[in-house]
């Protein structure tokens, strides 16, 4: 199972660095908000990292984690996350115990194996990490799926124009607030990126 960037990329030729590096700051995403926030389900982690990536985003032109989320009936829905819960890697069971039978609608409960290490994250991503799980550390599942699905966010905007189950596109993310990034701009950020990354390939 491979976590990547917002670009899709052939994964025999990408860096398993690039590749690694999304991988240790997914898992230490999950272990900073079992942490710092309470009522931490599957369904309520899911759209944490969401609105994780998706703040990143609007600022950079780039997520955290490298998730992509697909517009699912309860919000964002990280599709390879959610499927590796049905059969987790052993990375994922070395930093993350969970508790009980896991059940589709998330109700189990989850406890951090591992110190969280910040040494992955830049300065904007650790404020980032903060700032999310400040808005919604006491916040129920019920409550941040309210969130999610308010008018003219990414997630309401892909359901009336593609439908349910297609994938937001992370350009949702833009505004006009002072912090976004114009659309102009988180395009040019994200071709910058692919061909970083593009360096980085075999052929």
């Amino acid at each position: 199972m491979n976590f990547q960037s917002n670009w899709p990329m052939n994964t025999k030729t990408t860096s398993p660095v690039l590749i690694n590096r999304n991988r240790e700051k997914l898992l230490n995403c999950i272990i900073y908000f079992l942490l710092n926030t309470k009522n931490c389900g599957k369904t309520k982690l899911f759209k944490l990292l969401y609105f994780l990536d998706f703040f990143h985003f609007k600022e950079t032109g780039k997520s955290v984690t490298g998730l992509h989320y697909n517009a699912w009936q309860l919000g964002p829905v990280p599709v390879e996350l959610f499927h590796e819960f049905e059969k987790p890697q052993d990375d994922f069971k070395k930093c993350i115990n969970i508790i009980g039978e896991v059940t589709p609608d998330g109700f189990f409960k989850m406890l951090p194996r591992c110190k969280f290490d910040n040494r992955y994250f830049s300065k904007r991503e650790m404020r980032l990490l903060g700032k999310v799980a400040y808005i919604f550390k006491e916040a129920k599942t019920e409550d941040i799926v309210e969130v999610s699905h308010l008018p003219n966010m990414p997630w309401d905007k892909t359901i009336k124009t593609k439908g349910e189950y297609a994938e937001i596109d992370f350009l949702l993310a833009l505004d006009e607030s002072k912090e976004s990034l114009s659309l102009e701009e988180a395009i040019e950020r994200m071709i910058e990126i692919r061909e970083v990354q593009s360096l980085f390939n075999n052929d």
